[in-house]
C-alpha cells in the first residue's frame, strides 16, 4: 500500500543556545554566547577554546547555535570540509572546528595553521571540539598541545531526567502533541545518545503526522511494525530499568494494561 505523503509541520528548529539544555555547562554556555560581542567590545585574553564530551553530548549543537547566530561572521569546520575552507580570513570573527579528532592529515595541518592566525589576529576567536581531553587526543602533537593552551571544557552528560526534558522541550519546539509517558519509554528501551533520541523522535513525528494521531507508546508500537522493528533497537533489563519505568515485557508488573493506554487518537498539533 502506498503511503500517504503529508506536509511535514515538525520540521527541527536550528540549534540555537537557547535549545541547548545546559544541564551542568552552563559557564560555557555564557562565554560562547557572549563571544562574538566580546570580540567587537575590545580586547579578549580568551579567545580560543576546546570542548570534549562523548559523542552525543550536544557538542555539535554548540557550534552550529555558535555559527548561527554569529550574524554571518562566522565559519563552521568539520571532516567534511573542504581544505582549503581552514584558511584564515579577516573578516571571519569565529572559527568553530567540530571534530579534530576525526580530521585528516592534511586538516589536522591546515587546522595548526589557522589557530596560529587566529592567535595573531585580535578579533578573532576559534572554538574546536573533539571525543577526548587535550592529552588523549589522538591528532598531531603540535596541534594537541595548541588546543591544549587555550580554555578547555568537558561537557557534562545529561541525567535521564534531563534527556526527558530536552525530548518534551524538542516535542514543544514542533509543536508535538507527546504523551507524557513516552520520554521514559524511548530512555528505557532504546539508544539513550540524544542524536539517536532525536532522531526516533523526528520519525514519531512523520509517522503521527502520516496516521493523524498522537505520540504515544500505542503509536510507536504501530510504527515499530511497519518499519520492520518490532522489537525495541536496545531492550533494558529489568535489573537496569530505572524505578518506575514503563516495560512492555510480557507479565511485568510495571507495564499497565494496554487496555488501559491513554487514548492516542488525539489531535497531534498544537493550535
Amino acid at each position: 500500500m502506498q503511503r500517504q505523503l503529508t506536509l511535514d509541520l515538525g520540521t527541527p528548529p536550528p540549534a540555537t543556545f537557547d535549545n541547548f539544555f545546559a544541564a551542568g555547562n552552563h559557564e560555557l554556555i555564557a562565554r560562547l554566547r557572549e563571544l562574538e560581542g566580546a570580540l567587537a567590545a575590545g580586547p579578549v585574553a580568551d579567545r580560543t577554546f576546546y570542548v570534549w564530551g562523548e559523542p552525543g553530548s550536544g557538542r555539535s549543537h554548540l557550534l552550529q547555535a555558535l555559527t548561527h547566530e554569529a550574524n554571518g561572521h562566522a565559519r563552521y569546520l568539520s571532516p567534511q570540509s573542504a581544505l582549503n575552507a581552514f584558511g584564515f580570513d579577516p573578516r571571519v570573527t569565529l572559527y568553530a572546528v567540530d571534530d579534530c579528532d576525526r580530521l585528516s592529515a592534511a586538516q589536522q595541518i591546515a587546522l595548526f595553521n589557522l589557530f596560529n592566525e587566529v592567535r595573531a589576529y585580535p578579533s578573532s576567536a576559534l572554538v574546536a571540539t573533539g571525543n577526548d581531553a587535550p592529552l588523549a587526543l589522538t591528532v598531531r602533537e603540535d596541534l594537541r598541545t595548541r588546543l591544549g593552551w587555550g580554555l578547555v571544557f568537558h561537557l557534562q552528560p545529561l541525567s535521564d531526567e534531563a534527556k526527558a526534558s530536552v525530548l518534551k522541550h524538542a516535542a514543544r519546539e514542533r509543536g508535538i502533541v507527546l504523551a507524557e509517558d513516552v520520554p521514559g519509554y524511548l530512555l528505557t528501551h532504546f539508544r539513550r545518545d540524544m542524536p539517536s533520541l532525536m532522531a526516533l523522535l523526528d520519525e514519531l513525528d512523520r509517522f503521527s503526522l502520516e496516521q493523524k494521531r498522537a505520540v504515544t507508546r500505542p503509536l510507536l508500537r504501530t510504527m515499530l511494525q511497519q518499519t520492520g522493528r518490532a522489537a525495541p533497537l536496545v531492550p533494558v533489563s529489568a535489573q537496569e530499568r530505572p524505578s518506575g519505568a514503563p516495560s512492555d515485557l510480557p507479565g511485568d508488573p510495571l507495564d499497565p494494561d494496554p487496555r488501559a493506554a491513554a487514548p492516542d487518537n488525539a489531535p497531534t498539533r498544537f493550535k
